[in-house]
């Protein structure tokens, strides 16, 4: 684990999971769900607790950059393996490209379900830097908005991919077609 920071005082019997690119110690319970120990042990409060069941996408999270509804993964899944939240888009203060692009297009109502939306649309762009609105609705499906801003949120999502291509815009993608690769998101 090189290169990541340590936070926590090592307590013992503790498990550690890297949570944001930094090492956090939390109790060994295996069968507690991620979402808890994100929300009640580390206080990371932007993954939400909505159906419970994994269906609605409020808590979902990365995990080695995969979305995850944390109400079904657990802390034992976790271990060894990077989760990322929305608490950890941010770079340097600034916003992530899809946490800008929800902002600008206002691809927001409630925002209950915002944090899981661009969560997974974080996941889709490192995939899929330039997506069709198909891939965009198929990368989004497990994603429940109920107040219905969809259209917004679609549009959000091309104008992810425009600002992530943009240097002026703190872009992290290529052009589709460039010859130059992007291995991962920023997530610190």
């Amino acid at each position: 684990m090189s290169g990541i920071e340590r936070e926590g005082t090592g307590m013992a019997g503790s498990t550690q999971v890297v949570v944001n690119g930094v090492a956090r110690d939390v109790a060994p319970e295996p069968d507690r769900s991620l979402l808890f120990a994100l929300r009640e042990e580390l206080g990371l409060t932007g993954a939400k607790p909505g159906c419970g069941e994994g269906v609605c996408g409020a808590c979902t999270v990365l995990l080695d950059g995969a979305p995850v509804r944390a109400c079904q993964a657990r802390v034992s899944e976790a271990v060894g393996h990077a989760v990322t939240t929305i608490e950890g888009l941010a770079s340097d203060g600034h916003p992530h490209p899809v946490q800008r692009a929800f902002l600008e297009v206002n691809a927001l109502q409630c925002g209950y379900c915002t944090a899981g939306m661009i969560m997974s649309s974080v996941a889709l762009l490192e995939q899929a830097p330039d997506p069709s609105d198909a891939q965009i609705r198929t990368a989004l499906e497990g994603n429940v908005c109920r107040c219905g801003t969809y259209p917004r949120i679609l549009r959000a999502v091309r104008r992810a991919a425009e600002l992530a291509r943009d240097p002026g815009g703190r872009g992290i993608w290529p052009a589709p077609g460039s010859a130059t690769t992007s291995t991962s998101c920023p997530t610190a």
